[in-house]
């Protein structure tokens, strides 16, 4: 039994990568609160950096040493050591927030003339980047929506950029409207697309899901991405995100972390360890909550649509569900019939479900995405997309499932 490889991830999360002998026997990792670490020798500061700068590869036995708290911490170690169980990843690096997570991470595949296939609608911020930045340092950006997903390959051919293609980004399921996107068939296209000396590669954000729901990596793609803030957090109280994938590409990823300083801290790795302890179970109940809203919500003569994965129509998108997702999730998206100021009044009337931005707390959130989350995004791409004045996000926390119905009872009385 104590053979780590007959254990579950949830029983691993109390104790994997980390020996209490190291640190005075205590129970759980204390906060490594230090900038700097002491090396025993020069020789020992030499051997450490010469791994660290990618000089040499480790010898057998031999494990990273600790250096500066900007490339390594064991707080973040640990923590790091625990996530890849989760998607099954050889590697995983540890960010301040999700965004930096993303960004680093397609700076780091990306390069001027290179162009980047990415999935719509994705996170506000991420369009943004994508858009707005991206675009500045001579990369070339081509969006498809989930409509197109079966013509992307030959919508690329059209394009006569298929050469150029370095990566491919997508959102599954997106936020906010919960529509999927077939990770295997991107994976397929990125295989297809690349060449002998140019690997495209395929990164997908699985924040939607959380590590339990949905295991890209297993589905073909290269890297997974999560804003760390949400599920593995859980409890609204710390920014962070997370890149996982192989070895190799990971190496990439931390060395361009370190160089623009987007590493996370001490206290971050500390808060998303003592959150991991209970992520199955939280996500579980939230799960099984969300089921609950959906259904009441379907039913009420004052909503129009419910987007929710377990209640897809569309025969395609239930194909890619049963094919990559273990679970409905805990997202629920809805119209509330008048547009955007009956969704407005329904929202200020909340009580239980708190009127804010972010997803995958204990807490129950609404928000508007229109004018919050998405408010950066084109208008016309808005539309386009679902994303109307008329929609709502709830991300369903851990609360009573009668206490969340009543309070959405209430507050659509008021309309």
């Amino acid at each position: 039994m104590s053979d780590n490889s007959t254990l579950h991830p949830e029983s691993l999360m109390m104790s994997y990568g980390y020996k209490p002998e190291l640190s005075e026997g205590a129970l759980k990792p204390p906060i490594f609160q230090t900038s700097t670490f002491v090396f025993r020798t020069a020789e020992e500061g030499k051997a450490f950096f010469e791994m660290a700068t990618g000089q040499r590869e480790p010898e057998p036995g031999e494990v990273p040493g600790l250096i500066y708290s900007r490339l390594n911490n064991p707080d973040v170690e640990v923590l790091e050591d625990r996530l890849k169980l989760w998607d099954g990843a050889e590697a995983c690096a540890v960010f301040e927030s999700g965004m930096s997570a993303i960004t680093t991470t397609l700076l780091e595949f990306l390069s001027p003339g290179d162009v980047l296939l990415f999935s719509n609608p994705v996170y506000g911020g991420t369009d943004g980047f994508i858009k707005n930045t991206l675009t500045r340092f001579g990369i070339e950006v081509i969006g498809f929506h989930p409509a197109q997903q079966k013509d992307v390959g030959a919508m690329v051919q059209r394009s006569g950029k298929s050469d150029k293609v370095k990566m491919i980004f997508v959102e599954t399921p997106a936020n906010p409207t919960n529509t999927l996107i077939d990770i295997g068939a991107c994976s397929r296209l990125a295989k297809e697309l690349s060449s002998a000396d140019r690997q495209v590669v395929l990164a997908v954000d699985n924040t939607y899901m959380g590590p339990l729901w949905q295991h890209p990596l297993k589905q073909g793609a290269d890297l997974v991405l999560y804003s760390a803030t949400k599920y593995i957090g859980g409890h609204s109280d710390v920014i962070a995100g997370a890149c996982l994938g192989s070895t190799a590409l990971i190496t990439r990823v931390k060395k361009l972390r370190s160089s623009l300083g987007s590493m996370a801290g001490p206290w971050t790795g500390w808060l998303l360890l003592r959150s991991l302890e209970t992520l199955k179970p939280r996500m579980e109940t939230q799960a099984r909550n969300a089921a609950l809203v959906a259904a009441f919500l379907k039913k009420h003569p004052k909503v129009a649509r419910v987007l929710y994965l377990g209640m897809i129509e569309d025969p395609a998108q239930q194909a890619i569900f049963k094919a990559q997702c273990l679970s409905a999730g805990a997202m629920v998206g809805f119209d509330v019939k008048g547009g955007e100021p009956e969704a407005f009044r329904f929202l200020n009337a909340l009580r239980l479900v708190k009127l804010a931005v972010s997803l995958g707390s204990t807490e129950s959130l609404a928000q508007h995405p229109a004018s919050m989350t998405h408010a950066g995004v084109d208008p016309v791409e808005r539309e386009k997309l679902g994303i109307t004045g008329a929609l709502v996000r709830l991300s369903v926390g851990i609360e009573h499932p009668e206490d969340l119905i009543a309070d959405l009872e209430q507050a659509l009385a008021k309309i």
